[in-house]
């Protein structure tokens, strides 16, 4: 006997068999999906990535870079450290690596200048004390009245406010770029950054970059050039490892032109750019 199936049949048993069918495609989909944890992750790192400098991965967002390097500054053991026992050494180790740089004609007591991640400012300290008045330091947390409240990713400054800025935390920048960038872009025409960083070795747990060579910081620097690299011994500092130091003169640019990127001629003021390292 011909069994036929009507057309009303067909639509009921297509229509059961899709709707059985949907829920094991959105599984399907969901399990292709990248987490929202990775994808920032991934975002991050490859925003970030530039050769020579390996940006650590783990941050799924600037909130949480943000809060893990909190854990570092705000640690009451730390901080009781940096106030105490390590005060007036570190101040007398950063005022004689300070008193170099004045022979050497990069600093000046009519300096204006502004040391980066200062953490409680021994460095602010030890400037003021050689006789450079017009310092002060930005960390995340405020020291007052050596420190004052400041992200080194968006500094809290005017174009062209300071003649001379120091940092020994590059290896702590999440964007390198960004940190250089906003260097040059506070320092006035002529004016001198010197960077104490780890070459090739792992820092603390705290760092978000490694740095495995001088030249790709040098390169991060588009409006500056390089006057000379010295191998320093830490400054005697046990927190902060072996270090290498940058130090660089800003190369400003005619009016005409893009800041970084001159389209016309190039009109240099000051001193050149100077690397130290060990």
């Amino acid at each position: 006997m011909n069994t036929t199936i009507k057309p009303t049949t067909t639509l009921r048993f297509f229509t059961l068999s899709l709707f059985l069918s949907l829920p094991l495609l959105l599984l399907f989909l969901t399990l292709r999906r990248p987490s929202p944890t990775t994808t920032a992750t991934a975002t991050i790192t490859a925003a970030t990535a530039t050769a020579g400098i390996r940006i650590r991965p783990g941050y799924t967002s600037y909130s949480s870079y943000i809060n893990h390097q909190l854990n570092k500054t705000l640690n009451p053991k730390l901080r009781r450290i940096w106030t105490t026992r390590d005060w007036d050494r570190k101040i007398r180790v950063f005022a004689a690596f300070f008193s170099s740089l004045k022979s050497a004609g990069l600093l000046s007591n009519s300096s204006s200048c502004l040391c980066i991640g200062a953490r409680v400012g021994q460095e602010v300290a030890a400037l003021r004390q050689l006789g450079v008045a017009n310092s002060v330091g930005i960390d995340l947390v405020p020291s007052p009245p050596l420190v004052i409240h400041g992200d080194f990713h968006h500094q809290p400054f005017d174009d062209e406010t300071f003649d001379f800025e120091f940092s020994n935390v590059f290896d702590h920048a999440l964007y390198p770029e960004k940190f250089v960038g906003e260097i040059e872009r506070t320092l006035k025409p002529g004016g001198v950054a010197v960077l104490h960083v780890a070459i090739s070795r792992r820092s603390d747990k705290y760092s978000a970059n490694d740095l495995f060579s001088v030249d790709p910081l040098v390169k991060l620097f588009k409006g500056s050039e390089l006057v000379r690299v010295r191998k320093v011994d830490g400054f005697g500092l046990d927190t902060e490892g072996g270090r290498a130091a940058l130090s660089s003169s800003k190369v400003p640019l005619d009016v005409s032109t893009m800041k970084y990127r001159p389209r016309g001629n190039i009109v240099r003021y000051g001193s050149p750019l100077a690397l130290f390292t060990i």
